[in-house]
């Protein structure tokens, strides 16, 4: 016979409903305050990681132009008609039209392309196969057009023509390494937003990895391969030459906590503010491409404010 005493021992107490509520919010409250650590966390390791690899395609810069005459990587090589010019060596292979980042991932060691196509119809969509090439805080943004990082194309190497045939010159092309006479105040390349900088924050959509063109110019990435320096003018040329204008503009993305990281022509990088690069931001996001604390003077390679150099 089981004495009322041994039930005391047999049964422990459960917890009471007040208890149990204690117990989650206790939880819930940990878990609020651990997330945003983490997270914080997790953006600085990508932080990290991307000056990294942006340390490692600046080497191939300066080869690059020492390959080339002392010539500097254009954005984009000048479109010819005669198609075999349009071919460049990757590598690992020849690419159609490759951006700059294929050119000097080729410098560098660091193939962009497993595959590189010599199809025209590739010029856009081809994805970039290396992760070293790519952003890890926005690793979905593979395109070869919409892409995470964007290059200082008006004032290192504008190769768009100045007319409607490649007879007519370009825009701003060759640009010798010797003109740089500032190299650790210019820009080279830096996380980029694309051509949505131009709109309101809260109306900026998703990037759109497979190279496409939103038809409503709002996504991000959009033309991310070129970067457009702070100041421009009616008579700039524009990431995206199909729709020039301030409202489609490109600029440094500061997916970095409020900052954008930044390669210099000198071979360091770092972390900085679109106020610290010279770049108007109004109060709902817009990058302006005027203002009175607009300022190109550590993008031109003079460390002078000027404008880059017109395109029509």
């Amino acid at each position: 016979m089981t004495r009322p005493s041994d039930l005391r021992y047999r049964y422990a107490p459960a917890f009471t409903l007040i208890e149990l509520l204690v117990v989650v919010a206790v939880v819930a409250l940990l878990v609020g305050i651990l997330i945003p650590v983490l997270s914080s966390a997790r953006r600085s390791a990508w932080r990290v990681q991307s000056l990294s690899q942006m340390r490692q395609l600046e080497m191939g810069w300066v080869v690059y132009a020492t390959d080339a005459d002392g010539v500097c990587v254009p954005g984009q090589p000048g479109r010819h008609a005669d198609e075999s010019k349009n071919l460049y060596d990757v590598g690992n292979g020849l690419h159609y039209r490759p951006r700059w980042f294929a050119l000097l991932g080729a410098k560098s060691g660091m193939f962009a392309y497993n595959n590189p196509s010599i199809r025209r119809q590739d010029e856009h969509s081809k994805p970039v196969d290396n992760p070293a090439l790519l952003c890890p805080a926005v690793p979905d943004w593979v395109s070869t057009r919409n892409f995470p990082y964007g290059y200082n194309y008006q004032f290192l190497g504008n190769t768009r023509f100045l007319g409607d045939s490649d007879g007519a010159g370009f825009v701003n092309y060759p640009v010798r390494i010797t003109k740089i006479r500032h190299t650790s105040q210019t820009v080279m390349f830096a996380s980029s937003m694309g051509t949505a900088a131009g709109k309101p924050a809260a109306l900026r959509t998703p990037n759109r990895p497979d190279g496409s063109r939103d038809p409503e110019l709002r996504a991000m990435g959009g033309h991310g391969y070129a970067l457009d320096p702070p100041r421009l003018d009616d008579t700039s040329d524009f990431a995206d030459t199909q729709n020039p204008g301030p409202e489609h503009r490109s600029a440094p993305d500061p997916r970095y906590g409020g900052k954008a990281n930044v390669a210099f022509c000198d071979g360091h990088a770092d972390s900085l503010t679109l106020q610290q690069l010279g770049y108007e931001v109004s109060p709902d996001g817009r990058v302006l491409t005027e203002g009175p604390n607009a300022t190109n003077k550590f993008f031109s390679g003079t460390a002078t404010d000027i404008l880059p150099p017109a395109a029509q």
